[in-house]
């Protein structure tokens, strides 16, 4: 089994920063290409980054450009979202999502639900005004 765990979120004032975490225990980082979803309540989830199995093919969604850094450890087979100047509209549940590179056949990773089977449970992230 792919289990995906997050974690890293919480409550942050508006203007400062997070950084979550995404781990998939037993399996190697590099195997996986990976995409970080947020889910505000009322909303559909949307996605915020994606990061190809290489690490090499990054995409970011338009509305965090310039405030979000998708990285991997593969040290510690950790995939990282560092996220700036947060304001109120970033409040959400923060999700994140695994495709094994055999079933991609190819580097890349995309902004679509639909890509990934193995998703984590979430983490919170309040931002307060």
């Amino acid at each position: 089994p792919v289990h995906v765990a997050e974690s890293g979120g919480g409550l942050v004032q508006t203007g400062g920063s997070l950084k979550l975490s995404c781990t998939i225990p037993n399996h190697r980082l590099e195997d996986y290409s990976m995409a970080w979803f947020r889910q505000a309540p009322g909303h559909e989830r949307e996605a915020i980054s994606c990061s190809s199995w290489s690490g090499e093919r990054i995409t970011y969604q338009n509305s965090v450009k310039g405030r979000a850094t998708i990285s991997r450890d593969g040290a510690t087979n950790t995939l990282y979202l560092s996220m700036s100047s947060l304001n109120p509209e970033d409040t959400a549940m923060y999700y994140c999502a695994a495709v094994h590179r055999a079933r991609v056949g190819y580097d890349a990773c995309a902004m679509s639900q639909s890509w990934y089977p193995y998703w984590g449970q979430g983490t919170q992230v309040t931002v307060s005004s």
